[in-house]
């Protein structure tokens, strides 16, 4: 199979796709990267076969080689890049099986839970996404094993997604750093929980706000930041008040964000 790209300025993005002899052209525009809905299941299709040609040991169900919805949403991260959706899905697949990902009950992180260093917020933020939120002053790296902490990171996000409502594809991520200090700083956990979203769950942050940073969380930022890789243009600083305003109503903001 090749693939070969071409944007001249100013007119429509070409990609040509050749398979077993036949030629594929589609046409979606420069600006908003999108496909018409046949092309978009073409394209599904190809990376599908490929999937159950190249690597059929892989699991099929949900989440699995032949999920056709999680095999457009890495096309849509991957630009529509046939051999690089396949190589990143390969890839997140393998990983949720080392890790178990599917293994993982409220039940198995309930002792690093119980410290309510991140929780799921039981109402949809006012653009329809399920709010994980972390308040980072309960995180003390110290007192647990990273598996720990990494176990209940994925089992947030899984139980975020389960909360998607029809239409909505991504959840929003709430860092409250007020009271945050030295004692409470993880780059390397900072650094696996964009990496999960990155690898893992493409297209599945929407955002990220950093709640009311103290002066003490800036190094910490200008050495988390280039490990972000693109992740880093989803952040956002802000006030308490800010997301008390423009994120949910008075019935449904975090207890922790009333006045």
């Amino acid at each position: 199979m090749a693939l070969r790209v071409c944007t001249p300025p100013f007119q429509p993005l070409v990609t040509l796709i050749r398979c077993k002899n036949r030629a594929i052209r589609l046409k979606f525009s420069v600006q908003h990267r999108s496909l018409d809905p046949n092309d978009s299941r073409k394209l599904v299709m190809i990376v599908k076969e490929k999937l159950e040609k190249e690597h059929h040991s892989l699991p099929v169900g949900r989440n699995g080689r032949d999920d056709e919805e999680m095999i457009l949403r890495f096309l849509k991260d991957r630009k529509f890049c046939v051999e690089e959706a396949v190589a990143k899905l390969t890839k997140a697949i393998k990983w949720r099986q080392e890790f178990g990902v599917s293994e993982i009950s409220e039940e198995s992180v309930e002792n690093v839970a119980e410290t309510e260093k991140a929780y799921i917020h039981d109402f949809l933020d006012e653009y329809g996404r399920p709010v994980l939120i972390v308040v980072a002053s309960k995180h003390f790296p110290s007192m647990q094993e990273p598996i720990e902490n990494e176990r209940l990171c994925v089992f947030l996000v899984e139980k975020a997604l389960s909360k998607l409502p029809p239409g909505k594809e991504d959840i929003l991520g709430i860092f409250d750093l007020r009271g945050f200090g030295t004692a409470n700083t993880d780059l390397k956990f900072l650094t696996f929980l964009f990496d999960v979203f990155y690898y893992y769950y493409p297209k599945r942050l929407g955002q990220v706000l950093f709640v009311d940073a103290p002066f003490v969380f800036k190094p910490v930022w200008q050495l988390a930041k280039p490990l972000l890789k693109s992740y880093a243009s989803l952040v956002r600083f802000c006030s308490a008040e800010t997301v008390r305003e423009e994120y949910f109503t008075e019935e449904t903001i975090p207890t922790n964000f009333r006045d």
